[in-house]
């Protein structure tokens, strides 16, 4: 358990934020996500449930990373099997506020007015998002063109 501990210590917390339902495309894409996030050691989170959200969290899951699901409900039984850490809120969208104070970097992953809301919090509290295939309404947003070019872009903002 000190192994662990030692290891996620201080390492980078990326939030992945998305839609919570999405097709199989996007949900390839946010896996690829997760999976190089934690393969290149940095934390996980995310709002813990479907779609995006549970792609990313099984990508970074299956690569041994830690993930770490902010529930909107008040059961822990609600994140995906991929979250090993749930925080279990009961703020519904307010949630999202949790998820990008926590981040140090966003990428934002298709999405609806959920994951427009995550965006404009980012802004706001001068937290960097990088967009694969979401909401690019402000010249803030970094834009990626792949999953790879998404975390190369949130590790270079973090080196910054």
């Amino acid at each position: 358990m000190k192994e662990l501990i030692e290891r996620i210590k201080g390492a980078p917390i990326i939030g992945v934020i998305g839609a919570s339902e999405c097709d199989e495309g996007v949900y390839k894409q946010a896996y690829e996500v997760g999976r190089l996030i934690a393969e290149r050691g940095a934390t996980l989170i995310c709002g813990g449930l479907g779609g995006v959200m549970e792609a990313a969290s099984r990508g970074a899951y299956e690569a041994g990373g830690l993930t770490i699901g902010v529930i909107p409900g008040f059961s822990a039984t609600d994140a995906n099997p991929y979250v090993a850490v749930p925080i279990v809120t009961g703020l519904s969208h307010a949630r999202n506020v949790i998820i990008v104070r926590t981040c140090q970097v966003a990428i934002a992953i298709s999405g609806s007015y959920g994951t427009l809301s995550e965006i404009a919090f980012a802004l706001t509290l001068n937290r960097p998002v990088v967009s694969l295939g979401s909401w690019e309404f402000d010249e803030k947003i970094v834009r990626a063109a792949s999953p790879k070019d998404a975390v190369d872009k949130a590790f270079g903002i973090l080196k910054r």
